[in-house]
């Protein structure tokens, strides 16, 4: 077995940390992070204390370590890139201020790009629940809801849910993701006002399917339109119908069906 010369860990860091997070850059090509930023105008100009790319690994470190305060992110997040590959990272300490701006100055138009370059269905023949008979693909369509953070441009952008006790107290999203089921990977996603109906997102959301998967959805998502779009990928459909839902009889067979 090949020996690999000692990591010194930083203290107070985990080298289970490092890892994961260095191993961000394995899963998540720095090639395409480069791209990306250069594609949508967001690629550092001049050389800062925090680097559009280094930001880009950054706020998918927060969403993977939401409980730990966003400067122990980022600190683990520049050994990890150290220890594990190798890299010269050499940035100051940053204060909350210069993470703020920074997150600001790289915005959400680079990230919505890269997860739609790099998120794919991953799981192979040996994932289990991934496959159904050896022949499809499973997948999921499902919404759900998401509570925002409290300011003026979310309630403005996404609306306040009201209920029999009154307005929510948060802005709240509508989502709606496609999911591989075996692996939980949400490799194509739709998100909107809370006023906006999930149908209306499973129309940007099918799109992703593909010849060999077999999509499932629940009764709510039952329509000719979206039906008839889904199939026209080429995947499999299994979607549940409403019980009170009327088929005209176009054959009946010989057992009565």
């Amino acid at each position: 077995m090949a020996r690999f010369g000692a990591v010194r860990v930083a203290e107070g860091s985990r080298l289970s940390d490092l890892i994961s997070l260095g191993a961000l850059a394995a899963h998540v090509p720095m090639t395409d992070v480069h791209q990306v930023l250069a594609e949508t105008g967001r690629a550092s100009e001049r050389r800062r204390d925090l680097p559009a790319h280094v930001m880009v690994y950054y706020v998918i470190a927060l969403a993977l370590y939401r409980s730990e305060v966003s400067r122990e992110v980022l600190r683990v997040l520049l050994e990890g890139f150290k220890a594990v590959l190798g890299q010269a990272v050499k940035l100051k300490p940053a204060a909350k201020s210069a993470i703020s701006q920074a997150r600001s100055r790289l915005g959400e138009a680079p990230l919505e790009q890269l997860y739609r370059k790099v998120v794919r269905p991953i799981a192979t023949p040996q994932t289990q629940g991934a496959f159904y008979r050896n022949r499809w693909r499973t997948v999921a369509v499902d919404g759900t809801t998401l509570e925002a953070p409290d300011s003026v441009a979310n309630r403005e952008e996404f609306g306040l849910p009201h209920s029999q006790r009154g307005e929510s107290a948060y802005p709240r999203l509508r989502v709606v993701g496609l999911v591989e089921t075996g692996t939980h990977v949400l490799f194509g996603a739709a998100q909107g006002p809370y006023s906006t109906g999930e149908v209306t997102l499973a129309w940007e959301v099918l799109k992703h399917l593909r010849p060999g998967m077999l999509c499932l959805a629940d009764r709510y998502f039952y329509g000719y339109a979206l039906w008839k779009q889904a199939s026209g990928t080429g995947a499999d459909l299994l979607w549940r119908v409403r019980s009170n839902i009327r088929l005209d009889c176009e054959e009946r067979l010989a057992d009565g069906s």
